[in-house]
């Protein structure tokens, strides 16, 4: 199991005992198929929701645990709708469309169950009435839409080429007269170099880039080992391809990784770094993953980058000379809907492609 589903399954074994009995036979009943990570989802969202009840007086208990299931049977589609305005206009974090739709769902995957699949001792369905069935939960976001948004927030072509160079040598100039900032490029470059380049050559995640190990590595298939998002199964590494073109950034990188870093030999991971006061390098944080795009993408003109955008960039450089399967299979999607959005802007892309020849 990797890193992050560890510590994910843990805070779920954690929380879910503060949760009423109907709702852990829930869970139990998911475990096989969602990963820890999407199950403790659901956990925070039903905590949300469980709380709201109790401030609300829509439930009998005076804690969470003990909410009863007649409780749920008694709700109107009223409270439904109150709880999604809740939601929305909440002080402590707002929520976007996106969000309730999610936390909504949540609590049908949840009413389902228990309506149409759990049983009592009589055979019976656990809840004899399901608000929930009549939420209509529309997409908030159609590929088009979404592509709209991502419209000139990502490399093309040939600024993939121009960023990775960027990352190589070009910031040195531009930090040249800060000394601190200039060792720490020094130190970093090759590794950061490496980075940016793998996922500008395979539309990798941050998570996916952050479990990385070095043994994932297989330089002569051009391939790297991973978990993927929504597969749950912690036997089994997906096979993801990478250009010919990250070859040499790898190649570099592992020649340093070791007198750079010098990380303990027990110590797996690709990307290490040397925290101040360390010894040995151990593995990159998420979050310093992400850092080092942004610090790049700022000093070369697109503060907006970060690394689901150079994703994004791959994938809409790859779906160009591919199909949309082809996609949708390298860059890990669940359904072709979501790769739908390469479509669209690559549609934008080809028309300027066009119009860059006839002015020629």
């Amino acid at each position: 199991m990797n890193i992050i589903k560890v510590k994910d399954r843990h805070e779920l074994d954690r929380r879910v005992p503060s949760m009423p009995w109907y709702i852990e036979k829930f869970i139990n009943y998911k475990l096989p198929d969602l990963s820890p990570s999407s199950l403790l989802e659901y956990v925070r969202d039903y905590e949300i929701f469980l709380s709201w009840l109790l401030a609300e007086g829509l439930s009998t208990a005076t804690v969470m645990n003990q909410v009863p299931l007649e409780d749920l049977e008694r709700l109107h589609m009223d409270s439904v709708n109150n709880f999604r305005m809740f939601l929305a206009t909440r002080k402590a974090q707002a929520n976007g469309k996106t969000t309730i739709n999610r936390k909504l769902s949540a609590l049908r995957s949840l009413f389902h169950y228990l309506s149409q699949i759990a049983e009592d001792d009589n055979f019976y369905p656990l809840l004899k009435r399901n608000v929930m069935a009549k939420v209509e939960i529309k997409r908030a976001h159609k590929a088009k839409d979404s592509a709209a948004k991502l419209e000139g927030k990502l490399l093309q072509e040939e600024e993939i080429a121009e960023f990775i160079a960027y990352v190589k040598e070009g910031y040195e100039h531009d930090v040249a007269t800060n000394k601190q900032a200039l060792y720490a490029y020094e130190l970093n470059k090759v590794r950061d170099a490496c980075i940016v380049t793998l996922i500008l050559n395979s539309g990798l995640r941050v998570s996916e880039v952050f479990n990385l190990n070095v043994d994932d590595i297989d330089m002569k298939l051009k391939l790297v080992h991973v978990y993927r998002k929504g597969k749950n199964d912690d036997t089994f590494k997906t096979p993801v391809y990478f250009r010919l073109d990250a070859i040499q950034a790898i190649t570099d990188y592992l020649s340093i990784r070791t007198s750079r870093y010098k990380p303990a030999k027990k110590e797996k991971a690709l990307f290490v770094a040397m925290a101040n006061g360390k010894k040995e390098g151990e593995r990159m944080t998420k979050r310093a993953i992400q850092e080092l795009v942004i610090k790049y993408a700022k000093r070369f003109g697109k503060p907006y980058l970060s690394v689901h955008k150079l994703r994004h960039s791959f994938a809409t450089d790859y779906y160009l000379q591919n199909d949309l399967y082809k996609t949708q299979e390298q860059l890990g999607h669940a359904s072709p809907e979501t790769t739908q959005i390469y479509a669209h802007l690559t549609d934008r892309t080809m028309s300027e492609a066009i119009d860059k020849r006839a002015e020629s």
